[in-house]
């Protein structure tokens, strides 16, 4: 027959075992969401790079100066930009530049490579624009082409 004293003591070490594991598991949990939620866990990292031939092109993505050529910007949405060049000497050229969203960035694997990696995944895009030089039309050129257009103005009237 078991010892009651025995029993009753088993019995007391486990519930004073099971009061001091409740507060323990608690922590446990809090530290591993805290760490959870603090690490780096899946991130993608969207860069995109502009050149221009010649170098030194002032260049403006969606109406805002991010630099002179070469220049990169980070992004954080996949669309069509808006992206100007102007560089004294030469036209200035305005591009409506899509950028391709990668497979990863689809939906549902979005939710995925957004927050789930273990890693950070790098996507960069990189654009290359020529410049044409201006035409420089000469002073005499341009008085005889106004001239025309005001004489073929006066013989409509």
């Amino acid at each position: 027959m078991p010892n009651p004293e025995l029993s009753i003591s088993l019995n007391s070490t486990s519930a004073a075992f099971e009061r001091v594991n409740v507060p323990l598991k608690r922590w446990f949990l809090v530290a591993l969401l805290l760490m959870l939620t603090s690490g780096q866990f899946g991130c993608v990292h969207r860069r995109m790079t502009i050149r221009s031939v010649p170098s030194g092109a002032l260049v403006k993505v969606d109406g805002e100066e991010i630099g002179y050529t070469p220049t990169s910007v980070d992004f954080t949405y996949y669309a069509t930009r808006e992206i100007s060049l102007t560089k004294d000497g030469y036209e200035t050229q305005t591009v409506m530049q899509k950028v391709k969203t990668p497979w990863y960035q689809t939906f549902p694997l979005d939710a995925v490579s957004d927050n789930l990696l273990p890693f950070e995944v790098t996507n960069r895009h990189e654009f290359t624009y020529e410049l044409q030089p201006k035409v420089v039309v000469p002073t005499d050129e341009l008085l005889n082409r106004g001239n025309l257009l005001r004489s073929d103005s006066q013989i409509g009237q």
